[in-house]
């Protein structure tokens, strides 16, 4: 990578969906660069093991993200460990600012940030995150099959997964900082006839606590009394949220009341030649699966985008002699 280069596509995240639209853009001959200023994989390299991603009944999240990276490196593909700061869209090509003010030019761009579970932020969350704590009943509610848990929120999303999760497990109490849920009536209702699932009405938690086996208790707190006792449960789910990671989305992107970039079917915004992929788009599962297949349709339709603009680019470049005979 040289000052001033101008690429075919630059794609910002090394996520599933960043790696995957990386071998879909090298295999349709682009100059790409992707940016990925940590491991390169993820959140997914987080996960303990991941089961339903297709053609691996079983897989480590870190092992998987290899064999993303490697696939990608496989074909070419450059990647810069370089914090990219800004994206600056133009007419003839958008740049990114790095962190060391470098601008690099590209006449497409793939942004792939993902996003990021709001945590509590409290003792032991951080340090049991997959040993037991999680931000995905659907990831991993299986491995807490007939065990107990506990569900902390109060939202839709926090009411849908402690219902999945009572299809799993053998108790899930459900901890909420009110008197009542946000959750839709309907889900509130279902919530209230699953037996397996226990509401703790005004309760916080406030330190999550393990053994060697990892998560083994949770200390909480009564919000109206200040009471606090221990819980025993082998997992904690959180879900009291979700932020996308839009702080390098340019300013006149269209984008929802929560902060996720609204696309296209080609995944592109309505800034030509800028795409939005995985966890910061606005849609409706945030799986594995589903950002590796936005990536392909991202690189694609970047690809086929580059290659037009090339095209019209060489039009307006012919000599003017020439232009004068067209016309």
């Amino acid at each position: 990578m040289s000052e001033c280069e101008i690429y075919d596509m630059i794609i910002i995240g090394g996520g599933p969906g960043g790696l995957s639209a990386g071998i879909y853009a090298m295999r349709a001959a682009m100059k790409t660069i992707l940016f990925e200023n940590g491991v390169p994989g993820g959140q997914m390299v987080n996960s303990d093991s991941v089961e339903n991603y297709p053609g691996f009944v079983k897989i480590g999240g870190a092992e998987l993200s290899q064999k993303f990276s490697e696939h990608a490196r496989a074909y070419g593909l450059e990647i810069s460990t370089r914090e990219v700061v800004a994206i600056e869209p133009a007419i003839e090509y958008h740049r990114v600012r790095l962190d060391n003010g470098e601008l690099v030019g590209a006449h497409s761009i793939i942004l792939a940030t993902g996003g990021s579970p709001r945590k509590l932020d409290i003792p032991g969350e951080d340090e049991l995150y997959g040993k037991g704590v999680s931000y995905c009943a659907v990831c991993d509610g299986f491995f807490f099959r007939n065990k107990t848990v506990v569900v902390v929120g109060g939202g839709d999303t926090a009411a849908e997964e402690a219902l999945y999760l009572a299809k799993l497990t053998k108790q899930v109490y459900l901890v909420h900082r009110r008197d009542a849920l946000r959750a839709g009536m309907i889900l509130q209702q279902r919530v209230k006839e699953e037996c397996k699932i226990e509401v703790l009405w005004n309760t916080v938690p406030t330190r999550i606590n393990a053994d060697d086996q990892g998560v083994s208790s949770v200390n909480l707190q009564d919000t109206k009394t200040g009471e606090t006792r221990v819980l025993e449960t082998d997992g904690v789910f959180i879900f009291i949220g979700f932020e996308p990671n839009n702080q390098l989305v340019p300013a006149s992107t269209r984008m929802n009341a929560n902060g996720y970039v609204v696309t296209d079917e080609k995944c592109e915004t309505n800034l030509s030649g800028i795409y939005v992929i995985g966890d910061l788009r606005e849609k409706y599962a945030r799986q594995i699966v589903v950002a590796a297949g936005e990536g392909c349709t991202a690189a694609l339709a970047a690809a086929h985008y580059v290659e037009a603009k090339k095209t019209g680019e060489a039009v307006c470049e012919l000599p003017e002699e020439l232009l004068r005979e067209v016309s």
